[in-house]
């Protein structure tokens, strides 16, 4: 299955006999790869890597040295039941970085495209985690996180289990994520709070400044004007024209069942 590796010292890692790599993937000293284990072309591992049991990797990603992918997910409700980790495509995974697989709940923790997961950071099982998102050094994110695309959580921050992220989000350092986060904002202080759309995130993603005016309006009915949620909700149905970006800060908020964030009064920016 990996006869690719010809050219480099089998002596120096361990690779299992049933393992699929890929064309051109290059393996560093005392890497341990196990049988049931998929790595997609041009993806080069460090060394002392592990990767476990029901991992899937795809292309052009970069695991460096001492990252352990795949391990038994820290739940005392797992019964050794078959789940995966799927990883995409053009993945940097940073060193010491700890990825869990599933449990029964959802059966796979799931790593999506281009994203940048920075060292010691621990993605606990049946996570999902969207594209083109950054997660910081030290970020510890529990089971059952769902995170959007295009998130940025800044280093040292810890995600409470079931926590839900929304896209185009900004997470300051150091911060205590309990709460839900809906999309295109920043948030920071302690508690964490609405602190502004992501203003500049959005501008490098091309979002217009018509549309980014469009979503401080709704955040400051929502976050600003001393309403709760559900009248909130109600004045941003009726007083906003329907947009994919309106209609997709709704229906995060309704699916919301950890409630989210608050803001804390400041004029956004």
């Amino acid at each position: 299955m990996h006869s690719n590796l010809k050219d480099q010292k089998l002596e120096n890692y361990c690779i299992g006999k049933k393992a699929i790599l890929g064309e051109n993937v290059q393996i560093g000293n005392f890497a341990t790869i196990e049988n049931d284990v998929v790595i997609g072309d041009n993806t080069w591992i460090g060394n002392n890597v592990t990767i476990l049991n029901g991992t899937r990797i795809g292309q052009n990603c970069k695991i460096h040295s001492n990252s352990v992918l795949g391990g038994i997910p820290q739940d005392l409700k797992y019964n050794n039941e078959y789940t995966i980790l799927e990883i995409g495509n053009n993945n940097i995974i940073r060193e010491f970085v700890t990825i869990n697989k599933g449990t029964k709940s959802k059966q796979k923790t799931l790593i999506g495209n281009n994203n940048l997961i920075m060292s010691n950071a621990h993605i606990g099982h049946d996570v999902v985690i969207g594209n083109n998102s950054i997660i910081g050094f030290s970020v510890g994110i529990a089971g059952e996180v769902i995170i959007g695309d295009w998130v940025n959580i800044s280093g040292l921050s810890a995600v409470h289990q079931f926590s839900l992220i929304g896209d185009h989000v900004m997470i300051s350092g150091l911060s205590r994520v309990v709460k839900d986060i809906p999309p295109y904002v920043t948030a920071g202080r302690e508690p964490l709070s609405y602190v502004g759309v992501n203003t500049i995130g959005l501008k490098r993603r091309g979002f217009q400044l018509d549309k980014i005016d469009e979503l401080k309006n709704i955040y400051r009915i929502l976050f600003q004007q001393k309403k709760n949620t559900g009248m909130a909700v109600e004045l941003i149905e009726s007083e906003f024209d329907q947009t994919l970006e309106r209609d997709k800060i709704l229906q995060f908020i309704r699916n919301s069942k950890r409630g989210i964030i608050k803001g804390f009064g400041l004029e956004s920016r």
